[in-house]
C-alpha cells in the first residue's frame, strides 16, 4: 500500500465545518479555513484544509459539522484546582474594605485554605477536584494545569500532586502539574522564609521530582510571599532536577519577578499587573509567555492594568488562565475569562482565543497542542456559533456541541 493510500484510511473525519486553526500559517483571523475538513488517525490530526481539496478519506466515523465552528481544545494554563474548604467569609471582608494583604496578615488567605487542605483526605480532595475539572471540561477545556501550594509541608504537597495526577487518570483530560510549595510562608516557619525555602530545596522538591509528580516548579514572588533571591534558590534546584519553571509575578508590586523567571528560560510569568519594560524585554528574549488572569483582577477589584500594549509591541505571547482558586479567583469558567479579558483588559476576541489555545499550550510546554495542524494532537471543540468572536462575546449560554481529546469524543 502506498503512503497516499495509507493516509486515506483514518479514524475520524469532521467535515462541513469552519476550522479555527489558530495557526500562523493560515494568513487570516483565527487562522480560519472556511468550509473545511479535518481528518484524524491514531490520536493525531493527519489532514486539515478546504473540504473541496481533501483526499477521499475512508473514515471509521464521519461527523458532519453542519457549518459550525471547530477550534482547538481549550487549555486552562493556570489553576489551583486541588483544595478543601472555601473563603466566602474573606469575600465578605474584602467587600467591607479589608485588603487581600491585610487578610493574609490576619492568618487568612492562603493559610486558611492550607489548614483545610491538610485536614482533608486524598479521596476528599480528589472528589472535589473531579467536580471542578468536569465543570471546566463542560466548556471545552481539554488540557489543564493544576498547582499544589495549599499544603506548605512535604506530605500535603505530595498529597495534592498525587490528586492532580489522578484527575488526569480518571477524566479524559490532559493534566500538567506544577509544584507551588513556595506559595506562602507556613505557620511553622513564621518569620523564617529562608528556612522554609531551605526545606523545599533540600527535602520537598527532590522528593516530588523523584516521585515524578511535577511537570514544572512555580512560586509566588511578592512582598507577602517570597523574594527574588529566595525564588532564585528554588529555581536553581529546579534546574538541577531538569524541571522547567514559572512564576506568579508582579501581581501586587514590581519585584522584577518576571525578569527573574525569564532569565531562567521560564515557561511563563503570570498575573503581571505591575510588569516593567525591563521584564517585558527579558520575556521577549527568552520566549517566556505572559499569562494574564482577569478573574483575580476582577475579584480583587484591582485597577492597575497589565501593560497590554507593550506586550503586543514586544510580541510576547499572551495566554489567559482561570486562576481558579478559593480566594482571589473563585471562578471555575475559562469561557468567562475570555469575556473578562476583553472587557477588563481590552484584548481582542482573537487574542483571547489564542490565549486559551496556542499561547496557553506554550505556557505549559505543550508543543503538540493548541492549534489544528497536521501532526498535532486531535484535541478539538465543535461550537454552535456563527462567528469565532462569540466565544468571548457571550457568557451564560454554553455553545459547546462536542469535544474530542486525542481523537476520542468526550462524554461527561
Amino acid at each position: 500500500m502506498s503512503l497516499k493510500e495509507a493516509m486515506q484510511v483514518v479514524d475520524l473525519v469532521i467535515n462541513n465545518v469552519h476550522v479555527m486553526t489558530m495557526s500562523s500559517t493560515v494568513n487570516n483571523a483565527y487562522g480560519l479555513i472556511q468550509n473545511g475538513l479535518v481528518a484524524i488517525h491514531n490520536q493525531n490530526i493527519v489532514w486539515v484544509g478546504e473540504q473541496k481539496q481533501a483526499p477521499n478519506f475512508q473514515a471509521v466515523e464521519t461527523v458532519n459539522g453542519q457549518g459550525k465552528y471547530l477550534s482547538p481544545g481549550l487549555i486552562d494554563c493556570h489553576t489551583h484546582l486541588v483544595f478543601a474548604g472555601n473563603r466566602a467569609n474573606e469575600f465578605e471582608q474584602r467587600l467591607t474594605g479589608v485588603s487581600y494583604e491585610e487578610i493574609a496578615k490576619q492568618g487568612g488567605g492562603i493559610i486558611s485554605t492550607v489548614k483545610a487542605t491538610r485536614a482533608a483526605t486524598e479521596q476528599e480532595l480528589l472528589d472535589l477536584a473531579i467536580k471542578r475539572a468536569t465543570q471546566l471540561m463542560s466548556e471545552g477545556v481539554t488540557s489543564l494545569e493544576i498547582k499544589s501550594g495549599y499544603g506548605l509541608d512535604t506530605d500535603t504537597e505530595i498529597k495534592m500532586l498525587k490528586v492532580a495526577r489522578k484527575v488526569g487518570g480518571q477524566l479524559p483530560i490532559n493534566v500538567k502539574t506544577s509544584f507551588l510549595g513556595a506559595h506562602a510562608i507556613p505557620p511553622e516557619f513564621k518569620d523564617n522564609a529562608d528556612g522554609y525555602i531551605d526545606l523545599l530545596v533540600n527535602e520537598t522538591l527532590p522528593l516530588v521530582a523523584d516521585l515524578g509528580l511535577a511537570d514544572a516548579v512555580d512560586g509566588f514572588c511578592e512582598n507577602i510571599g517570597f523574594s527574588p533571591k529566595q525564588m532564585s534558590k528554588l529555581f536553581d534546584k529546579a534546574k538541577a532536577l531538569n524541571l522547567p519553571v514559572k512564576l506568579h509575578a508582579e501581581q501586587l508590586s514590581d519585584l522584577s519577578g518576571a525578569e527573574l523567571v525569564a532569565n531562567y528560560h521560564g515557561l511563563s510569568a503570570d498575573h503581571l499587573e505591575y510588569l516593567s519594560d525591563n521584564s517585558i524585554k527579558a520575556m521577549q528574549q527568552n520566549n517566556t509567555v505572559a499569562v494574564l488572569l482577569p478573574g483575580a483582577f476582577y475579584t480583587l477589584s484591582e485597577t492597575k492594568l497589565p501593560p497590554i500594549t507593550q506586550l503586543r509591541q514586544a510580541n510576547v505571547p499572551i495566554a489567559i488562565g482561570s486562576d481558579f482558586n478559593p480566594g482571589s479567583s473563585p471562578l471555575c469558567s475559562l469561557k468567562l475569562m475570555l469575556h473578562m479579558a476583553c472587557t477588563q483588559f481590552k484584548l481582542t476576541p482573537e487574542e483571547t482565543v489564542l490565549g486559551v489555545t496556542k499561547n496557553a499550550a506554550l505556557a505549559l510546554g505543550l508543543d503538540n497542542k493548541g492549534t489544528i495542524e497536521q501532526g498535532q494532537s486531535a484535541d478539538l471543540c465543535l461550537w454552535d456559533i456563527q462567528h469565532p468572536a462569540e466565544l468571548a462575546y457571550t457568557f451564560g449560554i454554553n455553545p459547546l456541541l462536542t469535544s474530542w481529546v486525542e481523537g476520542k469524543k468526550v462524554s461527561l
